[in-house]
């Protein structure tokens, strides 16, 4: 895997928004494509196979906690854990995920985490960095069947039906993914209305949008963890809403689910080692349960040591060995390994001045040769 240096095309903010990528320069530079990183065939199938063996190992993580009712090391309420045994009962499918990786090309990629509710970074991982690529390299191949998968899936699980799709009223980039995921579901044959997740009202009998239409079926791009927080899901369990992402998918996003691979899967080799308590010996890395976009997270690595602010600094938490991020020139890399259903289908990758990633570190394109 190499880091190459590319020169920008004249017309690229330009290119970005005809795409509907209106935030591509938040906090000053989030679309780079100065850079660009070039993989190989053989990598792309062990990224590949990696995602799709790990994404099996949690579906039988999830199973082995429903069955054994082993919900306390996630510390959800009450009434989630009947929404997740009840969606899971019911086979609700599931949509996408983002497997994020440490992986310097060699060897096994190494699980960070899996983002399995409300990943983001999904327009630019899809459509932006292909047309970057069909622009700039067209002789060259790219990891990325994610807008193709996306379509398939959305006809596996919703052709005919009508679907709304929500997200923070005023967040550019929450809504432009939404929206994507919008214009998706619609090639793919589906009724599709948009409203903000604040617009969702409840009428005494079931949840309603602006025009007081029904609403049965949601893409949220909003977090589970929220929404049980808010007053309307008490009547959750008792209506006919079901949610994409299905609840039970809550247990797949939260961190808690890290420490029980282990248990299950032990030295695997995309597994890190990890614990609900401060016991791992040598370097780790400290991770609430809950937290987003690289927030209260504390590395504890000699020389890399840092921590990070953020909301969720008296919540719970989880530790996971340390494993160093690939760094190119003054860059740290994290590999997004994307999920559409049960198979892989893309590569996003992005690059932090800091080892922790957050909201504002860049994403860069990629491509590979064989």
């Amino acid at each position: 895997m190499q880091r190459i240096a590319f020169t920008p095309r004249p017309n690229w903010q330009q290119r970005c928004e005809e795409l509907g990528f209106t935030f591509h320069s938040i906090d000053g530079v989030y679309w780079d494509e100065s850079v660009a990183y070039e993989l190989t065939l053989a990598q792309v199938e062990t990224l590949e196979q990696a995602s799709e063996e790990l994404h099996q190992r949690y579906l039988a993580a999830v199973a082995w906690v429903i069955e054994h009712q082993h919900f306390e090391p996630f510390d959800l309420p009450t009434h989630a854990i009947a929404l997740i045994v009840e969606s899971w009962q019911r086979q609700e499918p599931a949509l996408y995920g983002r497997f994020d990786f440490s992986w310097n090309g060699q060897g096994a990629p190494k699980l960070l985490e899996y983002n399995a509710d409300t990943p983001t970074s999904l327009l630019e991982a899809s459509v932006v960095q292909w047309y970057w690529l069909r622009d700039v390299l067209p002789e060259a191949d790219q990891f990325n069947s994610i807008h193709e998968k996306l379509i398939a899936r959305w006809q596996d699980i919703a052709q005919g039906q009508r679907v709304h799709f929500a997200a923070i009223d005023g967040h550019e980039e929450d809504t432009g993914n939404a929206r994507y995921m919008q214009d998706v579901a619609q090639q793919a044959g589906v009724d599709t209305r948009y409203l903000p997740v604040e617009a969702i009202g409840f009428d005494g009998q079931g949840f309603v949008d602006l025009d007081d239409q029904p609403i049965t079926r949601c893409f949220k791009l909003y977090p589970w963890e929220w929404l049980l927080e808010d007053e309307f899901s008490e009547h959750l369990a008792s209506s006919t809403l079901r949610f994409q992402e299905p609840a039970w998918k809550m247990l797949m996003s939260s961190k808690a689910m890290l420490p029980i691979l282990w248990q299950l899967n032990p030295d695997h080799p995309n597994l890190l080692a990890a614990s609900f308590n401060e016991d791992l010996p040598g370097r780790y890395v400290r991770k609430p349960l809950y937290s987003r976009e690289g927030q209260n997270i504390r590395i504890v690595a000699g020389e890399q040591s840092q921590e990070s602010d953020g909301p969720h600094a008296d919540g719970r938490f989880i530790y996971q060995a340390f494993a160093p991020l690939a760094k190119f020139a003054d860059s740290y890399t994290v590999l997004g390994s994307w999920m559409v259903g049960d198979q892989a289908a893309g590569l996003g990758i992005r690059e932090d001045a800091s080892p922790i990633t957050r909201d504002s570190s860049r994403f860069v394109p990629h491509y590979f040769v064989d």
